[in-house]
């Protein structure tokens, strides 16, 4: 079901919070109609009182007009305590609640979006939580109240006052909200391609290593001009019209303000109203129109910032790729036995992968998995790993299909170490404990010693407190590498993915770390994509794939023998890689 931004807002903070905002605002509107409708009453009375030399009656009215204001001052400055005591509450229950949302979608959807735009949304979402609460009660609610209590008051003191104010206030409001409609389109167009600007702003950023190599600099800042451009472009639509509007709507104020105090006047020389009865439409004008020139200006914000939700609300109403069966199964696998039975796979269902594909490993079973670019050996992985879901047939790890697990629970008993490894910016022992948080110090420390990371972990200033950068540029390929196995040494999980888990390490770090795996592959169900072959020779099996169908498999000697695909890679293999 697709939720609007306020149904999201709502489930973010909860009914509790929801509740509080609701009392605490209807305070501070009992101290608007205190100070800007009652007050005024009270400065008409002292008006009148005055004329008719009434000093008993100035005194009262004055003790009224104190008690007045100081009750709107007290009531305003509760409310904004509470909202101030209760906003960063509700911002966080906010935020968090994009962040575990947005991490539902698949690996996949992350792949086709920017980061860096995704992290704007994110922020532009949490942030109008704020601005829309503000604004709608410190604006909008502020204004009807006032424009009721005003209004309620003039019926009272004189119809024809009354008539007028309303008539005044129809045109202004027709203006605004005619005006504030035809700007909506430019608001939402600009705020698109401000997310998109950060999401290429982030993207050279992070490729700033590429810049550099390709001397690429000028390219690069002349393609971000572009958007740039683009992004002037509308901005400058919006201000123009915006412009506009507020000009009109200051003439049609000023018009309304100056026509009802004459009008008063001239009552008042008909002896139809007092004296004290202009001062209140003076009081009462100023403030009508002063709320509505506001009301303007909150519109624009208003819908700027649910402009800005409305991005990320987009996304929270996307459907999820990848989804937790409604009757999930609790989990059972312990020996992780695996079977790929009868697998279908389609890429958005156009590009087949893997049709009818059957693929069994026995628990505790060591498999290499070749193949050509294209060939369905990663693949495998990602729907081992549900970041994608098979098309038809099943994947079963110990008799459960998959599909029937939290996602968690599966990734739980499967521990996976790719190619390149993407750190935290983090320290090192929070990365090698990333699997099993509550790991004690010594556990670390002994999983870092067999993946031949604690040597130069220990030649760091800070040692094993040593933050490693985003993505953990600080350490080289090779030092990411023996972190990332450290971290699956001590996730200790019964399933075992290493794809090419030894393509950035040099010849010594080579042998230890091939060592280090021998002992984390003892008794686990082992699957390593190679591209480098000489690391599956001791395999108890090795598949090789060929346009998602198993072309042949055995161990390396049976297909070395066999004269086939295999030993064609073999042959032509240029230092250890599959050419």
């Amino acid at each position: 079901m697709k939720l609007s931004v306020w149904q999201h807002y709502r489930k973010a903070i909860g009914s509790k919070l929801a509740l509080s905002f609701a009392g605490y605002s209807f305070l501070y509107l009992i101290g608007v109609v205190a100070g800007g409708v009652i007050a005024p009453i009270y400065y008409k009375g002292i008006i009148d009182a005055l004329a008719s030399k009434d000093v008993a009656l100035i005194y009262k009215f004055f003790w009224l007009l104190l008690g007045a204001n100081l009750v709107q001052l007290v009531l305003n400055r509760l409310h904004e305590n509470r909202r101030v005591y209760e906003l960063g509450d509700s911002l966080s229950k906010v935020a968090s609640y994009a962040l575990s949302n947005l991490t539902n979608h698949s690996y996949q959807f992350f792949i086709d979006n920017f980061s860096g735009s995704l992290v704007n949304k994110v922020r532009k979402f949490t942030g109008a939580y704020d601005q829309m609460t503000e604004i709608i009660v410190a604006d909008f609610l502020y204004a009807a109240v006032s424009i009721a209590g005003i209004v309620i008051v003039l019926c009272k003191t004189s119809f024809i006052l009354a008539s007028a104010a309303i008539a005044w206030f129809v045109l202004y409001t027709s203006i605004l909200f005619y005006c504030t409609r035809q700007r909506l389109p430019l608001e939402r167009k600009r705020g698109e391609i401000e997310s998109t600007v950060t999401g290429v702003l982030s993207d050279i950023v992070s490729n700033v290593l590429n810049l550099k190599l390709f001397s690429s600099k000028g390219r690069e800042e002349k393609y971000f001009g572009k958007w740039l451009d683009k992004e002037s472009v509308l901005r400058l639509k919006a201000w123009i019209y915006a412009t506009n509007m507020y000009s009109a709507l200051a003439v049609v104020a000023l018009l309304a303000q100056s026509s009802l105090i004459f009008l008063s006047i001239l009552l008042w020389s008909y002896g139809d109203v007092t004296a004290g009865t202009i001062v209140l439409v003076i009081s009462y004008s100023g403030t009508l129109f002063q709320r509505l020139s506001g009301i303007s200006s909150a519109i624009r914000r208003f819908f700027e910032a649910y402009t800005n939700a409305s991005e990320f609300a987009e996304i929270l109403n996307k459907d999820l790729e990848i989804m937790d069966s409604k009757d999930t199964e609790d989990l059972k696998i312990k020996d992780g036995e695996v079977y790929f039975d009868k697998v279908s796979f389609y890429y958005k269902q156009s590009s087949k992968i893997f049709d009818k594909f059957n693929l069994k490993i026995k628990a505790g079973e060591k498999i290499g998995i070749v193949g050509t670019s294209g060939a369905g050996k990663t693949t495998i992985t990602k729907l081992l790993l549900r970041f994608a879901d098979v098309t038809s047939g099943a994947i079963k790890i110990d008799g459960q299909d998959i599909r029937n697990l939290k996602q968690d629970d599966l990734r739980s008993v499967i521990s996976y170490v790719p190619q390149d490894p993407i750190l935290f910016h983090r320290s090192l022992s929070e990365n090698i404990a990333y699997g099993k948080p509550d790991a004690k110090k010594s556990e670390i420390i002994e999983a870092a010693k067999q993946a031949h990371a604690h040597e130069f972990i220990s030649g760091l200033h800070q040692g094993y407190d040593t933050l490693v950068g985003e993505r953990g540029v600080k350490l080289s390929g090779g030092e990411r590498q023996r972190v990332a196995i450290a971290r699956a040494i001590l996730k200790d999980a019964p399933i075992l993915i290493l794809d090419e888990a030894t393509s950035s390490l040099d010849s010594v770090s080579e042998t230890h770390i091939k060592a280090a795996l021998d002992v984390l592959m003892k008794g686990r169900t082992t699957i390593v994509i190679a591209h480098r072959l000489s690391t599956i020779e001791k395999m108890d099996r090795i598949i090789v794939l060929e346009q998602g169908k198993i072309a042949e498999e055995g161990t390396h000697k049976d297909l070395i023998a066999q004269k086939g695909v295999y030993h064609n890679f073999w042959s032509h293999q240029q230092r250890g890689f599959i050419k």
